[in-house]
């Protein structure tokens, strides 16, 4: 059985599912899954799980992730992004009424802890049905409540003024569940205006960078030469986790279930426990700590 971890380069068109059934095709291996969805038009870094990995998936979706994109002040779409209907518009004058203080300060009053309520074109499900199997059917429904957490939102560019519009690239990293599409809608409507994320591409996630990224491609190429090389090891997953080292003796204790106690882990409620190699996930009850998964040969 293959087993390891891909950070695979998801293009345009294809949904982080579509991606996941071409990489069975290609390894031909069925125990696969994926480390936090993209949407169709997102491009970028798709964490892959194959084989014994799969069991990291869980802590892969965890770990915050990192954006970059651009935002478009002066219109807003049906799905928030460039891809759908235009259903606002509220030209932007050319005469320097934003400007990037003004961007700067709307993006830093997002940091922290926030609110957020998923657009009507997601996976969320109310009421046993998709949020965007609603929309297409023109149905309204109460859409619940979340809670995300942004760590850094900045701009990284000029703005650029285009006819009505305004123009600027982000760099964004926030928690599993966040919308960036949302964030952006939000943004412009602080600042007064109509507004959607025009591109986005997810640069890191898991601890795995878009520089390192492959494509299906590639991986089809290496595969018919049996270069293994794009496949990472399990340890591979852990992210930016806390690592503990154990002895052999809290490292028997852990492959049979028990829980130890561990000095100077106060602030760690969940971790990756290594003897030489990962051993398990640890998670904290009260002042032990239980193994969540264990890994074995």
């Amino acid at each position: 059985m293959i087993s390891g971890i891909i950070n695979l380069k998801k293009e345009a068109g294809m949904t982080s599912h579509d991606a996941v059934f071409k990489l069975r095709k290609i390894l031909k291996e069925k125990k696969i899954g994926h480390g936090g969805t993209l949407d169709p038009d997102v491009t970028g870094v798709l964490p892959i799980a194959v084989g014994k990995a799969t069991r990291m998936i869980e802590f892969m979706q965890e770990e915050g992730k990192v954006y970059e994109g651009e935002i478009t002040l002066g219109f807003s779409t049906t799905t928030e992004d460039a891809s759908g209907e235009v259903v606002e518009r509220t030209p932007v004058p050319a005469s320097g009424e934003i400007t990037e203080s003004m961007v700067d300060d709307a993006m830093a009053s997002f940091v922290g802890p926030i609110t957020q309520i998923p657009p009507m074109y997601s996976a969320v499900r109310v009421n046993g049905r998709k949020l965007y199997d609603y929309a297409r059917a023109g149905e309204e429904v109460t859409r619940p409540k979340r809670q995300v957490t942004i760590h850094f939102f900045e701009r990284t560019s000029e703005l650029r003024v285009v006819g009505e519009l305004v123009q600027f690239d982000f760099r964004v990293k926030c928690s599993k569940g966040t919308y960036v599409r949302t964030l952006s809608v939000d943004l412009g409507a602080k600042l007064g205006y109509a507004s959607h994320m025009s591109r986005l591409v997810r640069t890191s996630a898991s601890g795995m960078d878009l520089s390192d990224s492959v494509t299906l491609d590639d991986i089809k190429t290496k595969v018919a030469a049996e270069d293994w090389s794009f496949l990472y090891p399990i340890e591979k997953a852990v992210g930016d986790l806390p690592q503990v080292e154990v002895t052999a003796e809290q490292a028997q204790d852990i492959s049979h279930g028990r829980f130890i106690p561990l000095a100077n882990q106060e602030q760690v409620t969940l971790a990756a426990f290594f003897a030489g190699k990962l051993l398990a996930i640890l998670e904290k009850r009260q002042e032990e700590y239980k193994p969540r998964k264990v890994f074995k040969d």
